[in-house]
């Protein structure tokens, strides 16, 4: 496989405003907790090694359980998920295959029952995020781990 660009030096200001923009979510209405499943849940659907890694890692250091970061993937059937984490992981799936038809009604209606609507816009702005960082860390094939150190994942005492 050749060598890919580095994103980062390529495109240093744009880099640099989209980096700005997903730390803005440090703020917003969803809770880390939250954000870690849905940046996880994104990632496996999206195939991205990168940010899958790099979430999971995060997710241990914010204190999620183990058990739960392997059942992030059969969220539907496992039961150490509550109604409002699962509505989060419904929303995500959906914005992140975008259904040819949309978001359905009954999928929108259950996730606004357990999110007020300012968490259900941040929340979309957080899966519109993520699937942006999954794609271009799979299209310049991002080695997972490799920014372990300069993020503070070495922390998550994962290897």
């Amino acid at each position: 496989m050749s060598q890919r660009i580095n994103y980062m030096e390529q495109s240093p200001e744009l880099f640099k405003k989209f980096l700005d923009f997903s730390l803005a979510f440090r703020h917003c209405a969803i809770e880390e907790s939250l954000r870690d499943l849905v940046e996880i849940r994104a990632s496996q659907l999206n195939g991205c090694a990168f940010c899958l890694d790099m979430h999971v890692k995060q997710a241990r250091i914010h204190g999620e359980r183990e058990l739960r970061l392997h059942h992030v993937a059969i969220w539907r059937e496992s039961t150490l998920f509550v109604p409002r984490e699962r509505a989060a992981l419904a929303w995500t799936e959906a914005l992140t295959r975008l259904p040819e038809q949309g978001v359905p009604a009954e999928l929108y209606d259950r996730v606004r029952g357990q999110l007020s609507e300012q968490e259900l816009s941040d929340l979309t702005f957080v899966v519109m995020a993520i699937n942006a960082w999954n794609r271009i860390s799979v299209a310049f094939a991002v080695v997972p781990g490799s920014y372990d150190t300069a993020y503070g994942l070495d922390k998550a005492n994962l290897s």
